[in-house]
């Protein structure tokens, strides 16, 4: 098991709309419930790594860097890392895998802290809305003005649509199924309060068709660990470890002009490359949902279905649900319970696998997981396993 990669703890915070709390302090109680989790100690910790990393001018989108965490909680880190060039948000804990891999470290933490819901009080300071810069990412979408990703994202799916016959009726079980689930999940109840109907889905304004108001997920303020142990170190732990079965990342360009579809059609197939698994193994799903037409990208793309059936394998929401084939974002995903910005989806699946999920835990015995995100140009992908 040396050469293996585990999770071994995992931390969330409050989540919430504008919380009152700094987001630093987010993240120390995130990394608290984490090191409780894994039954790990700070002294043991020697590596952090982060996506993206603290941005300058995006304070709200990423306001707490590797260094803040190892300043104020004063680890000895033998590595670190946060930085926007990665392929997509679990790229971070990818990183980290190969970092216990190699006997660079041996447990580490991984977070995303985000506060955006926070930085929408003060909007004249949020960048993403000032339509004018065009300075990182914003120079590439800015000429266009497109400095909403939900104006590229609906182009993707507006394609789908013409191409495939994507109906409004079949999105809307992404973000219907979210918000079963979120109503199950503690930590969504600040986010979502009542179930979608379809009804309320199909007359709510449109933001960029076909992308109506529900398929688009909800700024919020939150911090989510992740503990990643190599495997000669899990006589160290107390949790169930989960082992980090498979990674694969995929950065396409970032003119939106450019790009044929998302980059998650280019990172499936190399998910698959170095495993015996298949699709057929995986129990649950946790797919990134920034928008509601990005997981049926990843159903497509990972080889759940072929190209273009995703609609058809989600109409009517009974595949997906979490007693259905393929139990999808059982914690509600991004729309449900929150803009967590993709470790939210770790934290689930290792939940899911661990039969910790309550009220929302998928029956069987789950042993098989894909955690992804990303969306348009970006995309990461885990397949975690229970040994």
């Amino acid at each position: 098991m040396a050469r293996e990669a585990y999770v071994t703890g995992v931390g969330q915070s409050e989540v919430g709309v504008r919380l009152p709390r700094h987001p630093l302090l987010l993240t120390v109680d995130a990394v608290k419930e984490a090191l409780d989790d894994a039954g790990l100690t700070l002294d043991q910790i020697d590596g952090v790594f982060s996506f993206p990393g603290k941005s300058a001018g995006y304070l709200a989108f990423s306001p707490v860097g590797t260094d803040d965490l190892i300043e104020v909680l004063n680890i000895k880190s033998k590595w670190q890392m946060g930085a926007m060039e990665q392929p997509a948000q679990l790229s971070a804990i990818a990183m980290a895998a190969w970092a216990v891999k190699e006997g660079i470290c041996r447990h580490v933490i991984c977070f995303r802290t985000v506060y955006e819901a926070g930085g929408m009080a003060n909007p004249a300071e949020y960048m993403p809305l000032q339509q004018k810069t065009t300075s990182g990412f914003s120079q590439w979408t800015a000429p266009f003005w497109a400095t909403s990703a939900a104006c590229w994202t609906a182009q993707y799916a507006a394609r789908h649509v013409h191409k495939y016959g994507l109906t409004r009726e079949q999105l809307a079980q992404i973000a219907i199924n979210g918000s079963k689930n979120a109503l199950l999940n503690p930590r969504a109840r600040a986010i979502t309060k009542e179930e979608l109907t379809l009804d309320k889905y199909m007359s709510a304004r449109m933001i960029s068709t076909p992308l109506c108001l529900y398929d688009c997920d909800r700024f919020s303020d939150a911090s989510t660990v992740i503990i990643v142990s190599a495997g000669d170190a899990l006589d160290e732990v107390k949790a169930t470890p989960i082992r980090i079965a498979a990674t694969a990342g995929s950065v396409d360009r970032y003119s939106w002009d450019q790009v044929d579809w998302p980059a998650s059609y280019d990172c499936g197939p190399d998910l698959w490359k170095n495993t015996d698994y298949t699709v057929k193994d995986v129990d649950t799903v946790q797919f990134y949902d920034g928008f509601a037409f990005l997981p049926i990208t990843w159903l497509e793309g990972l080889g759940f279905v072929e190209k273009g059936e995703g609609g058809k394998f989600i109409e009517g929401g009974t595949r997906i649900a979490r007693d259905g084939e393929l139990p999808l974002n059982t914690a509600g995903g991004q729309l449900g319970a929150g803009r967590l910005h993709g470790f939210g989806f770790a934290h689930e699946a290792v939940t899911q696998l661990r039969g910790a999920a309550g009220e929302r835990q998928i029956p069987g015995d789950p042993k098989v997981a894909v955690a992804t995100s990303g969306g348009g140009p970006l995309a990461a992908a885990l397949l975690l396993a229970r040994d």
